[in-house]
């Protein structure tokens, strides 16, 4: 027979066990037991560490069994199903030159039963069925099954198999032949097993009864610590009501709210420690207690160092600035003053939090942020009344403790991105926050003192005014923060996000080099943004690309050229200079203003033989569509300039095209782009490729004015176009526009879309 030695299990007649053979010689015998008449001799490993084992390394009695089913598993391993059929002792060892061949000697166990053997067998089941039930580690199933078996030996067999017994404890019963002996000696193993059993449960007793008395010892420890509080012992519940009360009296607290906490303790003193109101009082005297009420940082009013920080942290920002160093002047004049309500509105990047807390560190006053986005329960600013489990006060409160302070400048962070749901509306909840009237006594559901909020100077940062409630807008004062111009961005990117992100990597100032060109490049190609965060991402994989150069050895030092840049960022990403090659007909420039900056929009119309249908594509909202329909309207009205038959417009189809159709669109300042895109498709005249144009329109023609002047000039910059068409009423928002900007733009001011006609056409109108 072919040997296939087993590693820490073993096989017993009538068993039929899954088997994972991997050894090659194991593979080798398995192979030649299924080409002859599927039979194997299996035989245990006396040491399971061997992995090539020799005769004296195997046990001389083992099992012969058939090989049912074989599987092949993805890492090469067999898989087998065998079916152990008779015992049989090992005779002769001998190698083969892929496999061991052994001579063996089948031995078949007797049938026959008397009454001595029948007398065995139900012993065993007894002892059986008693652990079984002891362990509870044997199904019922099991038990039903063992009870159906006729055969002795087979009986002996399935219950040894069962059994928590070691490899070399199985084997000792597999050598057993005689039916009657292996019942003998399975009877003497149960009873053993039982015996441990017992013992078991007797040590599992003693630790319960051990965890009980420690459970009961608990309590009387903490019934004696309930005599000792009552006799006046200063560890107990009297020792922390004097330190709370230490704490109300040092808080410096109003006095009405003083004898409310003073009140609640005494309350707190008198109600047993299991009561489930204690806690609830206990937690509202601590947070009266930890409040801040009168302790303040000291404002450090020195104009020139303030100043001198808000440069060093940001450059551009001139507005913010002033404004704070306005704040601080009045301040040192004054020596008292509320604190202002600042709402910090821009596109995302531009710096708008890391202002705070620049604006913080030149007052030299603690900082506390708290997020917005999300919030849609109002008890997220007010907090929760007190009758609540697990109630708390509002993130207002809540902050107020952090700082520690009564006068730190509070960043509200995302203030537009508040929502609200059927749990109250929190932009409500904000109003008296944010009311420098009324913040004086601002009250909190669970505090439900009066608690001073004049001297906390809000500063509230968003992305979009429009979705800011009107009450709550009215209350801040609005500062604008436009996108950095191109300038501003080079200053930023080598004074502050280089240096940020060699040292955030590792870098030292020797082994990088970014040269002025890669950072024209970076802005330009690789990012299209109001702020600077895309572009920090950039200047951070710069960095690790060469990180990963300098730690391989490539090279000691990188300098970043435009051509390292493209080849360690890839192809550019955007094209500078949106602006056409070549003047086209239908095709007009407009100037836009989004959550994220300006961007340049290209309005195509196209005319074809038709009813008079006007289609309009390019995902627009109702507002833009209207301002497409009032560009038509006044076009209309211009036939006989236009040198058009006055049925021209019913036997042609319009069609208006906004590209980028998956980007919604709306707002009326596209009015003048339309009604000049209409008229160059109308009369065959191109559109200067270098005018940019922004305005909504009238019927009458009047050209009426538009905002986000700066962001579109911005745009219109980074486009490439050099001549802007705007309304006259926006004069005065063009000292808002950066100089360096103002230089290179030619601005044309109009009232009326016929001058609009005249500038943008080629050959005039």
């Amino acid at each position: 027979m072919p040997l296939l030695p087993l590693r820490g299990l073993l096989v017993y007649p009538s068993m039929v066990l899954h088997i994972d053979v991997g050894r090659d010689r194991s593979v080798a015998a398995l192979e030649h037991a299924m080409l002859s008449n599927n039979t194997i001799f299996l035989a245990t490993q006396k040491d399971l560490r061997v992995e090539a084992p020799e005769n004296q390394d195997l046990y001389k009695v083992g099992t012969l069994a058939h090989v049912k089913q074989m599987l092949k598993l993805p890492n090469g391993t067999l898989r087998i199903l065998v079916e152990g059929v008779n015992r049989a002792k090992m005779l002769h060892y001998r190698e083969d030159k892929d496999f061991t061949v052994v001579d063996i000697e089948v031995h078949e166990d007797e049938t026959f039963k008397d009454a001595e053997t029948e007398a065995l067998m139900r012993t065993v089941l007894t002892y059986f069925e008693k652990y079984a039930k002891s362990s509870n580690k044997i199904t019922t199933e099991t038990i039903e099954s063992v009870l159906d078996i006729e055969e002795p030996g087979r009986l002996a067999d399935v219950i040894s198999s069962h059994l928590p017994f070691k490899v070399a404890e199985k084997q000792e019963i597999l050598e057993i032949f005689n039916v009657k002996k292996r019942l003998d000696h399975l009877i003497i193993r149960l009873h053993d097993e039982q015996e441990v059993l017992n013992l078991e449960k007797k040590i599992s007793t003693k630790v319960k009864q051990a965890m009980e008395r420690t459970q009961k010892e608990y309590y009387l420890r903490e019934q004696m610590k309930a005599i000792q509080t009552e006799l006046g012992d200063r560890d107990g519940k009297t020792g922390e009501v004097a330190d709370l009360r230490k704490k109300i009296e040092a808080s410096g607290m109003p006095e009405s709210t003083r004898k409310v906490a003073l009140k609640e303790l005494d309350r707190y003193e008198k109600l047993p420690a299991a009561s489930a109101e204690s806690g609830v009082i206990r937690n509202y005297v601590e947070w009266l207690a930890s409040l801040p009420w009168s302790k303040k940082t000291t404002d450090r009013i020195d104009i020139a160092v303030a100043g001198e920080i808000l440069d060093r942290d940001h450059d551009g920002l001139e507005k913010v600035k002033e404004r704070v160093l306005e704040y601080l002047s009045v301040r040192q004049l004054m020596n008292s003053l509320r604190g202002p309500i600042l709402c910090l509105v821009g596109p995302p990047g531009v710096g708008k939090t890391s202002l705070a807390r620049s604006i913080a560190e030149s007052l030299d006053r603690k900082f506390v942020r708290i997020s917005l986005g999300g919030v849609r329960d109002e008890s997220e600013i007010r907090g929760h009344r007190r009758t609540y489990v697990g109630a708390m006060p509002g993130r207002i409160i809540q902050g107020m403790k952090k700082a520690g302070t009564i006068n730190p400048v509070f960043l509200l962070d995302e203030i537009d991105k508040m929502s609200n749901d059927f749990r109250g509306d929190p932009s409500a909840a904000m109003l008296e926050v944010l009311d420098p009237e009324q913040n004086g006594t601002f009250s909190d559901h669970y505090i439900e003192e009066s608690y001073n909020l004049s001297d906390v100077l809000f500063i509230a940062t968003a992305n979009d005014l429009s979705t800011i409630p009107g009450p709550l807008l009215d209350r801040m004062e609005v500062i604008s923060i436009a996108g950095y111009t191109e300038l501003e961005k080079t200053m930023i990117t080598k004074n502050h996000l280089i240096p940020k992100q060699t040292k955030e990597h590792g870098l030292k100032k020797a082994h990088i080099v970014i040269k002025d060109e890669a950072i024209t490049d970076l802005i330009r190609y690789y990012t299209r943004e109001a702020g600077v965060r895309g572009l920090e991402r950039q200047v951070a994989t710069v960095c690790r690309k060469a990180a990963k150069i300098i730690v391989s050895g490539e090279k000691k030092k990188v300098t970043v050229s435009s051509k390292v840049l493209q080849e360690m960022l890839g192809k550019h990403r955007f094209r500078y200079g949106q602006a056409e090659t070549e003047n086209q007909v239908g095709v007009a420039t407009g100037l836009a203003y989004t959550t994220v900056g300006g961007d340049t929009l290209q309005i195509e119309v196209s005319l074809t033989p038709g009813k008079g249908k006007l289609q309009l594509t390019g995902k627009l909202g109702d507002v833009m569509k209207e301002s497409a329909q009032t560009a038509l309207s006044y076009v209309r009205s211009l036939t006989h300039k236009l040198g058009v038959d006055a049925s021209y417009f019913d036997q042609h189809d319009l069609h208006i095209h906004v590209p980028e159709g998956a980007v919604p669109k709306d707002g009326p300042s596209a009015g003048i782009t339309m009604a000049t895109a209409i008229v160059s498709a109308i009369t065959g005249k191109a559109i200067k490729r270098e005018v940019g144009m922004t305005g909504e329109i009238t019927l009458r023609g009047r050209v009426l004015p538009i905002g986000g002047l700066k962001e579109k000039s911005l745009s219109a910059h980074r486009a490439g176009l050099t001549t802007i068409i705007l309304p006259k009423d926006n004069e005065r928002d063009i000292d808002d526009i950066p100089e360096t900007i103002r230089e290179q733009l030619t601005f044309k001011l109009v009232s009326q879309a016929e001058e609009v006609l005249a500038l943008a056409l080629d050959g005039g109108f």
